[in-house]
């Protein structure tokens, strides 16, 4: 994103009082007396050292990433070991309080006519014990939508072979990136046990628009092939089509398999452009895909347990809620100040623009 996008479109005042069309920093720039532009040119230096030990920053919020991984992946490996059933929690692990009031002020006796239904249902049919947590991982991408947008129905029996989701951090010394493995169980359509997609990122100032620096970036992705049993690659469909030969008259029927949409499809992505030229369809779709592969790491994989039960929903839902409602006070309070000036003269002493809040990191 260009850093000085939106931020020269001030009016600039003439001495009549009146508002002329926006200029851009460089013609401001251009009508700083000489000496005063010089001392711009050295703070817009010591911009660019800032950027390059931010970016040095980010690269040790990675060391420290790699770190605190290791840390958790204990316990993402008893949730695994749960969700699948290898390991029963002891009731001591098991204990959890709610805080929803519904659920602690229900009355006893409904707690009772419940129990006395739940025992004639269990005489009545033999008691099941489903093993760990059946469709996990499909019900987690069902309920985001993100995910759903992707999923089709032919992938369903697919993914409730998925066992767990992992993200795994470059190495000391590598380039930076991270990669999500997905871990299935043996099943009737591919070999693999792990499908892999690895993000390549960058921490490092653009060379030609170093202000541009925001931290790290996602700046390519790179799949894996999956080894599907024949006839069950969901990533393609056979069609028939007839065709008719031109000089005998003669029709006959060829087959030719197209692609399908899937969620598998994630792993066989649209590669960036080594020079930056892609068409606007294509950057679209990488643009999508980096932010999934960042939502996995950032969201899906930590938290799993809350979208799997609605609450991280829920909060997603306040915080989109939250970010709409301040925008519409925005728009709201411009609306008001357009009506403000509409009702009198413009007065340059009255009306100053505002220096922009600094981002804080």
């Amino acid at each position: 994103m260009d850093a000085n996008k939106g931020k020269g479109d001030q009016g600039m005042q003439n001495p009549s009082g009146q508002m002329d069309r926006p200029v851009s920093f460089h013609f401001l720039e251009s009508m700083l007396p000489k000496a005063v532009k010089r001392r711009v040119h050295a703070l817009k230096r010591l911009q660019v050292q800032c950027a390059n030990i931010e970016a040095k920053f980010y690269e040790e919020v990675h060391d420290l990433e790699r770190k605190y991984s290791a840390l958790y992946q204990p316990l993402f490996d008893k949730r695994r070991d749960i969700v699948t059933g290898t390991v029963e929690p002891t009731d001591e692990e098991c204990e959890w309080h709610s805080d929803r009031e519904e659920e602690e002020e229900l009355a006893e006796e409904v707690k009772e006519k419940a129990a006395i239904e739940d025992a004639k249902k269990e005489e009545a049919t033999p008691e099941e014990d489903p093993k760990g947590i059946p469709e996990f991982w499909l019900t987690i991408f069902k309920s985001v939508d993100m995910l759903s947008d992707m999923l089709q129905e032919h992938d369903e029996p697919i993914l409730k072979h998925l066992k767990d989701i992992q993200v795994k951090f470059s190495e000391p010394g590598q380039p930076m990136s991270f990669t999500l493995e997905f871990h299935f169980e043996p099943n009737g359509y591919f070999n693999n046990a792990v499908l892999t997609k690895v993000y390549k990122m960058k921490s490092e100032p653009d060379a030609s628009d170093p202000f541009s620096f925001e931290g790290p970036e996602i700046i390519d992705c790179e799949g894996c092939q999956i080894d599907w049993h024949k006839g069950k690659d969901v990533t393609v469909k056979t069609i028939k089509k007839k065709q008719k030969h031109k000089g005998r008259g003669t029709v006959r029927t060829v087959t030719k398999q197209v692609p399908n949409d899937s969620f598998f499809n994630f792993f066989n992505p649209v590669k960036a452009s080594p020079d930056g030229e892609m068409d606007e369809d294509s950057e679209f779709t990488l643009a999508t895909d980096f932010e999934i592969g960042h939502f996995f790491r950032e969201r899906i994989v930590p938290r799993a347990v809350l979208y799997f039960t609605g609450e991280a929903l829920e909060d997603d839902e306040s915080f989109e809620e939250e970010e709409l409602e301040e925008g519409d006070e925005e728009e709201q309070d411009e609306e008001g100040d357009e009506d403000e000036d509409d009702d009198g003269d413009f007065d340059p002493k009255k009306e100053q623009p505002q220096p922009a809040e600094c981002k804080q990191q």
